[in-house]
């Protein structure tokens, strides 16, 4: 298995995506896995990369950090830039994730090892919103897997509030429980969402997908509640619903993970991504 951290990529936003790629090197084209974290997340958080590993023998596995997530090139986990932060938006994030697929897909060194034509995108959290929408615009992508993924972005936190306060002070924060940074989001998030809002709406993205969706979901998540799920499934003529019976928001994983070990639930969402992708 080869595993190249933190590659950099040059992203519309003027700052860097910070990017992974796991395989093992046959000559052989695989299919792509792009995995896409999710709020206040990252791509080295807790068990990502046992995750990663976890595919790497069939598949062309690739996870990124987004450009405005609060990580740097120095430091690509936790949040040492809080602008950075402040100043993300969905509509970032979804360029971010189309210059991933695009150097994925144009970069002649794995150009052996990939096949651009099976494609799947997976989300966690907020990242299965957006994967939701960015394979419903983006006819390179085959399959579509949410983990714990939101169905709702104008429900979300980071959208809604005393809209009249957020305004006038231009900033709101949130407290991330393990690191204790006061998270800034400036009003700029709530004013791309609205100038946004049809393209950002998951509901329509998921009606219109043409391609199949796998909906993973934990019956003990209390960030993302399983309706979220059901909605997903309801909306997608090609989805498929699997519930791990009392799994939590992150698959029983946390950071940061200090065993070599997949946990269990997690373990259980590889197997049911596997078996969907036909691996």
């Amino acid at each position: 298995m080869e595993i190249i951290k933190n590659r950099i990529i040059e992203g519309k936003h003027q700052k860097p995506i910070l990017t992974d790629v796991f395989f093992t090197r046959t000559i052989k084209p695989k299919p792509v896995i792009v995995f896409c974290h999710g709020y206040k997340g990252f791509k080295d958080w807790g068990a990502w990369n046992l995750m990663a590993e976890a595919f790497s023998e069939e598949v062309f596995f690739v996870k990124f950090n987004f450009s405005h997530n609060g990580g740097t090139v120095d430091q690509p986990i936790d949040f040492p830039d809080l602008e950075a932060f402040g100043n993300n938006n969905y509509s970032k994030e979804l360029d971010d994730l189309e210059s991933v697929i695009d150097w994925v897909c144009q970069n002649e060194e794995f150009a052996n090892e990939i096949s651009t034509d099976s494609i799947t995108l997976i989300g966690h959290s907020r990242g299965g919103g957006i994967v939701c929408i960015k394979a419903e615009e983006d006819s390179r992508i085959k399959n579509v897997i949410t983990l714990g993924g939101v169905s709702n972005f104008g429900e979300r936190s980071s959208t809604v509030g005393d809209l009249k306060k957020w305004k006038k002070n231009g900033v709101k924060y949130v407290l991330n429980g393990r690191t204790k940074q006061q998270m800034p989001h400036f009003y700029q998030f709530y004013e791309d969402f609205k100038a946004n809002e049809e393209r950002l709406t998951i509901k329509r993205s998921v009606e219109n997908l043409r391609v199949p969706l796998c909906i993973i979901h934990g019956s003990g998540d209390t960030s993302i509640l399983i309706n979220e799920a059901e909605n997903l499934h309801k909306w997608s003529s090609q989805s498929e619903l699997h519930i791990i019976d009392e799994a939590d928001h992150v698959f029983g994983a946390k950071h940061p993970w200090e065993t070599k070990e997949l946990p269990a639930h997690l373990n259980d969402a590889i197997t049911i991504c596997k078996s969907f992708l036909g691996n």
